[in-house]
């Protein structure tokens, strides 16, 4: 199972680093017309950017599929299809954000 997990953390990390490239690429070159007005990029991509980061952290610190809540595992289909997800699915209806 660990080694399951490994490849599931490397396919994500590697998700999450591409995703965060992009973004960062966009508010590089500068607004588009419609993100003139907020600077760049909008807020929904800088707290795309800051959960980015919070995931990759979790990678570092060995918390990667592990709620943030309730301490339990992620569902391996949650995390691939979003993983910088902190919550897992239960608690992610509990939490407002």
């Amino acid at each position: 199972m660990e080694v399951t997990m490994d490849i599931w953390e490397n396919e994500a990390r590697e998700a999450l680093m591409q995703r965060r490239s992009r973004l960062r690429a966009r508010g590089a070159r500068g607004p588009s017309q419609a993100e003139q007005s907020a600077g760049g990029l909008s807020e929904r991509d800088y707290k795309e950017l800051r959960d980015i980061d919070d995931a990759l952290t979790r990678m570092r610190e060995g918390g990667f599929g592990r709620c943030s809540r309730c301490g339990g595992a992620i569902g391996r289909h949650r995390l691939r299809a979003i993983p910088e997800a902190r919550y897992c699915l239960t608690c992610s209806t509990l939490v407002v954000r």
